[in-house]
């Protein structure tokens, strides 16, 4: 049974069927919050569904409620599912172990899930009281009211459908996804007007609904930011992955009005990995998702300005000012700037793979659709950490993951810590010295033609779900003409600018340029955009940091 109730405060309630880890969460919420809140703890999802009956039959007001998600009889999703219809308000979070981020994944869509929770949280102080402190700034700014969600109805195979989905996971925007082919999902087509050829339709939480949105068009109906607040800023940051927001906390926590712009979803790259186990601090590892989401936090704290769907077109040399032009026609202004756009995933030029994009075929780990891979056979095409990544996270429920190698061994493209599990996962098969030749299927992905660039022999095989990994490419081509870049379109840095190191052709100040400094004073680059950049994680962050620290040097010569 829970523990009695105070109807005096609002409440914490915890469920964990395991009575240390209930007593340790009890505990450490009393710790931290237990002078303003009454922490209830329960060890069943029956006994916590019965605490949470009275507490809403004597009018006590539920801010947070913490399940565990392994429970017998009712697990920590199916408790949560019913908890919602008696406090919708509060907000939820999961109680995971490391094999269970899938389902934590699922439970976005299930229950609205405002956040999961890796055990152990140890130190509490850095992985469970952020999450804390945020969620109830979150219920009190919404006075404990419902919060509508985001709902999307779209097709199982429709790309522009995995296309919103994967858009409104990455930016943490809650939302519930419909079949278009079941009756929910058909009440509300009817309820838009629309017969269900044009997919996907989005209803936001205000009621608007809108038929094969933009990003941008979405990103401004579900709260995000878009326009920048004001003409003029000490610093822009073009790219929201680990370097730009590395440079966004360390901008705007030095006193620079900081604005940084993401033309999809902050993260990047790393953003969409399943599991980062080499960056430094954390032992157990860490999600991309939930890394960002840190870092999305602590950048907004200290003050920076985040804006999302903003497509970056050019840049121009005003005097003193650096300008961004974006695609829609608007301008934003700087004295400094960090171009941290980081790369996208190369495409795999095969017959049928453009048609069959967001349809089977994936770049990146596309985590919206992870959960229909449940107990089939994935292909994933890559031989580098990231590949290796997804295909450990796969495995935890594919029936089979084969990983296509193009070069005749692992060991040189992929870490030595990853290439162990890889090898050890009875699940994963690797074949080296194969390649994809062509992408079979009408509506969606069904088959695969590969070739062994050994043997030349070539076989089909029955598949639904491929992943690509084949390397990147950097998003510069809108600096044509005023920022120098290699011949991979890589910018170029410091004493890489020119063959002797000293200052390129047309440098126009009495001082060589810093080492992270592109041919125009004053615009910097970091992570993997910059050309000879170290393409970790770790270093991007570091070098984000660092161009901040640069460009304060400039600001103060200027």
């Amino acid at each position: 049974m829970a523990e009695a109730t105070d109807a005096a405060r609002t409440v914490l309630l915890t469920v964990d069927d395991d009575p240390a880890v209930s007593r340790a969460v009890a505990r450490d919420l009393r710790r931290r919050y237990g002078d303003r809140y009454r922490v209830v703890r329960a060890e069943s999802g029956a006994s916590a569904l019965e605490a949470l009956r009275e507490l809403k039959l004597r009018g006590a007001p539920v801010a947070v409620i913490l399940a565990d998600y392994r429970m017998p009889q009712m697990n920590g999703i199916e408790f949560l599912e019913e908890a919602l219809d008696l406090y919708p308000g509060a907000r939820r979070v999961l109680l995971t172990a490391y094999a269970d981020t899938n389902a934590a994944i699922d439970a976005i869509n299930v229950v609205d899930l405002d956040h999961y929770l890796l055990k152990p949280w140890e130190p509490p102080e850095e992985k469970l009281y952020p999450v804390v402190d945020d969620l109830l700034e979150s219920w009190r700014a919404g006075d404990g009211r419902t919060v509508d969600t985001t709902k999307v109805v779209g097709h199982r195979w429709s790309a522009r459908s995995s296309q919103i989905r994967e858009f409104l996971a990455r930016n943490q925007v809650p939302y519930r996804w419909y079949s278009s082919e079941e009756p929910e999902g058909r009440r509300l087509l009817a309820a838009a007007g629309q017969t269900g050829l044009r997919l996907p339709l989005v209803v936001t939480p205000g009621g608007t609904a809108l038929v094969e949105p933009t990003e941008r068009d979405l990103a401004a109906h579900v709260g995000l930011s878009t326009t920048p607040a004001a003409d003029f800023y000490d610093l822009v940051i073009v790219g929201g992955g680990p370097a730009g927001l590395g440079a966004a906390v360390y901008g705007a926590s030095e006193g620079l009005r900081t604005v940084l712009v993401e033309r999809e979803a902050t993260g990047g790259q790393a953003g969409q990995s399943s599991r980062i186990e080499n960056y430094l601090g954390f032992p157990d590892g860490v999600s991309g998702a939930q890394l960002t989401e840190r870092a999305r936090r602590q950048a907004t704290r200290f003050g920076a300005e985040l804006l999302t769907a903003c497509k970056v077109t050019g840049l121009e040399v005003n005097g003193a000012a650096r300008t961004l032009r974006f695609a829609d026609g608007s301008a934003v202004s700087a004295q400094a700037v960090i171009l941290a756009t980081g790369v996208s995933y190369r495409q795999l030029d095969v017959p049928g793979t453009a048609e069959l994009t967001g349809r089977g075929v994936y770049y990146g780990s596309a985590l919206t659709e992870v959960a229909a891979c449940q107990g089939q056979d994935v292909y994933i095409v890559g031989g580098a950490n990231s590949a290796g990544q997804a295909a450990m996270f796969l495995a935890r429920t594919a029936r089979r993951v084969t990983l296509l190698v193009r070069a005749p061994q692992l060991a040189a493209s992929m870490s030595y810590y990853l290439l162990q599990r890889v090898q050890e996962s009875p699940a994963i098969t690797v074949r080296t010295d194969t390649v994809v030749e062509a992408a079979h299927g009408k509506d969606h992905l069904e088959g695969l033609t590969l070739r062994n660039r050994a043997t030349g022999r070539t076989e089909t095989v029955d598949a639904q779900w491929m992943y690509v990994f084949i390397g990147a490419a950097p998003l510069t081509d809108w600096l044509e003409g005023t920022v120098l870049r290699d011949s991979h379109g890589f910018v170029l840095t410091g004493p890489d600018l020119s063959a002797d190191g000293g200052p390129p052709a047309g440098w126009v100040l009495d001082r060589p340029p810093y080492h992270l400094e592109t041919s125009v004073p004053g615009v910097f680059a970091a992570g993997d955009v910059r050309a000879e950049s170290a393409k970790r994680v770790a270093s991007a962050v570091g070098e984000g940091a660092m161009a901040v620290m640069l460009a304060h040097r400039y600001l103060e010569q200027s």
